[in-house]
């Protein structure tokens, strides 16, 4: 699907695409699309909708931050704790592992401001935690379960995640932040965003998505990128999968099976451009997305290439 172009070698990684109306309808595709994986935080969207109509009552920003893997810059973590906060909750809530923020720039911010170990609201998932958390206090639910597979909340979102992408998520794993993960297809995750994209349902998550896409992950990541560069939103999941929902038009959906986010980004800003989705000046700004660079000996000596092919269904 992906080819690495360093000097005379050359690496090629597999993967699937598959792109979806909000109806099913098989648009274009690559590869093993009915190869199950875990969707990881390309969840994200789906879950806070879920606390959101549990009553979270998030607002449009707080809404983006529970959707989000973010990259633990001070408005990310100030955002988390403002959700928190609302719930009459703090930081020990929280169920996620300890860790130190994503980002370089945060990482090395805090310890200048004296921190000597990680903490569970500078983890990526700690907004999706946060919005959780929201939600089982204005329902009355148990706070202290609410990673359970068999919690209130959790039985929500495998049944909304199992109705709107067609496909059972069962059985659960478990997520690298303690959550449920949930199994799907390449098939399922572009069914998934096409009706991100398109239901009236997720027009609050899709609006929050696309108004703050820098509280998503972060500036120069390809699901912040892309949301920024046209009318979608995309979410990202760890072991190389990457979701876009193209407003009131499709989804996107890819998964590389070599678990690299790199790849993913790569092919899912490659195959907006294959479906004419990207005009010359979305083009240029996603040209970092479209072919990252290769660094050897801390120097550029190549770069990520797309050379899949989109076929019919």
């Amino acid at each position: 699907m992906e080819q690495v172009r360093s000097g005379l070698a050359e690496t090629s990684h597999d993967g699937a695409v598959a792109v979806l109306d909000p109806e099913g309808g098989l648009l274009a595709r690559h590869g093993d699309i009915d190869r199950p994986f875990f969707i990881r935080s390309a969840a994200k969207p789906f879950q806070a909708l879920v606390s959101q109509e549990a009553g979270a009552g998030l607002t449009p920003q707080e809404l983006a931050i529970a959707c989000s893997s973010h990259r633990g810059l001070p408005v990310h973590v100030a955002m988390v704790e403002t959700i928190l906060a609302g719930a009459g909750l703090d930081e020990s809530a929280l169920q996620c592992p300890p860790d130190w923020p994503i980002s370089p720039v945060a990482a090395r911010l805090v310890q200048r401001q004296g921190a000597t170990g990680p903490r569970r609201l500078w983890h990526n998932c700690s907004g999706k935690h946060s919005g959780f958390l929201r939600a089982c206090v204005a329902q009355g639910w148990p706070v202290d379960s609410y990673l359970d597979p068999n919690h209130p909340l959790q039985g929500r979102v495998v049944e909304l995640v199992s109705e709107v992408g067609g496909l059972s998520v069962e059985p659960v794993g478990v997520d690298g932040c303690g959550a449920p993960v949930l199994r799907t297809t390449t098939r399922a995750m572009g069914l998934l965003f096409a009706r991100l994209a398109t239901e009236p349902r997720f027009t609050g998550i899709f609006t929050a998505m696309h108004t703050y896409p820098a509280l998503i992950a972060a500036n120069g990541e390809a699901d912040t990128e892309i949301a920024v560069a046209i009318d979608a939103v995309a979410k990202g999941g760890a072991a190389g999968c990457l979701g876009v929902a193209v407003h009131r038009r499709m989804g996107v959906a890819v998964k590389s099976w070599d678990g690299l986010g790199s790849v993913a980004g790569t092919t899912a800003a490659r195959a907006l451009a294959m479906l004419d989705l990207l005009p010359p000046a979305a083009e240029a700004a996603l040209e970092p997305i479209l072919h990252p660079q290769v660094l050897g000996g801390g120097r550029p000596v190549g770069e990520l290439e797309s050379r899949f092919v989109l076929g019919t269904p």
